[in-house]
């Protein structure tokens, strides 16, 4: 696998190695080992997927508070997303700061969003499919979430939502919740 460090720091974004003959490829998805050398976080309970029928389908921003904070390795298996992760660390200097990256069935890649980040995505094709390990177990006394269009982090999206959940509509402003 190869590793490349994301935008804001303790954010990886992970492809895989492809070792190719006439069949076609073979490549690792997941080794602790490899994860650990990189200072990662190796522990699993939780594999997710969602469906997303219709382009431009979003979904978030989401995080779980402490004591239930959440590590996610998202990968998209079919179609193409926005992944966006948001700092929400207070003593991070990068803070409020959020970082792209897109992931595809074609790509491969794998986004890395450690603990104390907010994550959300947004379909770029009909029929996407994204599969999520996470690091907790889900727990909705602790489910949080940020709005998508919040002015405290800017995020630039690459096209305007045709669909999203009323909760994800609904999420306060940052300046309202804090962390």
């Amino acid at each position: 696998m190869i590793f490349r460090e994301g935008k804001l720091p303790g954010t990886f974004i992970i492809q895989p190695e492809r070792l190719s003959d006439e069949r076609g490829f073979f490549a690792r998805t997941w080794c602790r080992r490899e994860f650990e050398d990189h200072g990662l976080e190796t522990t699993f309970v939780q594999f997710s997927i969602s469906f997303n029928e219709r382009k431009h389908t979003l979904r978030g921003m989401h995080y779980q508070a402490a004591p239930h904070e959440e590590m996610k390795l998202i990968r998209c298996t079919k179609g193409a997303i926005y992944d966006v992760a948001i700092d929400l660390q207070p003593d991070s200097p990068t803070c409020m700061q959020w970082a792209a990256v897109e992931l595809t069935e074609d790509n491969r890649e794998m986004h890395y969003i450690p603990r104390g980040f907010a994550h959300g995505l947004l379909t770029l094709t009909d029929a996407t499919e994204v599969f999520y390990q996470i690091s907790e177990f889900y727990d909705p006394q602790y489910q949080r979430g940020v709005r998508w269009n919040d002015k405290a982090f800017d995020v630039r999206w690459p096209a305007e939502p045709a669909v999203m959940s009323e909760k994800d509509r609904q999420f306060p402003d940052f300046s309202v919740i804090g962390v």
